[in-house]
């Protein structure tokens, strides 16, 4: 996730499958194996809601699409920091970097919101 592509449903395509990468790097174990769900789960979902709202039926639906990216956005950088990359400095820095990305997704979303309803 080198450069930064700023088609949002590229960018979000791109975040979930860099989170997969990483998951499939992970060291085997239960924990792993359960967090390592979860976080495919909510990244892949940061990205299909969004195309959802970009298919909205109308301002409240484009709304609520959007509230379901951030908050999943906000759930994968959660599991990210469970997963066990027992001190592997190279999966570390890659899962920093994936809750950096999972953090601006977030303010994005939080941004689009906010100027779609005036709210959080």
């Amino acid at each position: 996730m080198s450069e930064k592509v700023y088609d949002l449903e590229e960018r979000s395509l791109a975040f979930a499958m860099a989170v997969r990468e990483l998951v499939k790097s992970l060291p085997k174990c239960t924990a792993n194996f359960e967090d390592g769900k979860q976080v495919v789960r909510s990244s892949g979902s940061i990205g299909a809601n969004y195309i959802e709202a970009n298919e909205a039926l109308g301002k409240k639906d484009f709304a609520m699409r959007i509230r379901i990216s951030r908050k999943e956005a906000k759930e994968t950088i959660y599991w990210l920091k469970l997963l066990d990359c027992e001190d592997n400095e190279t999966m570390n820095e890659k899962r920093t970097k994936l809750i950096q990305e999972a953090t601006e997704l977030m303010k994005i979303f939080g941004a689009i919101l906010k100027k779609t309803t005036g709210t959080n």
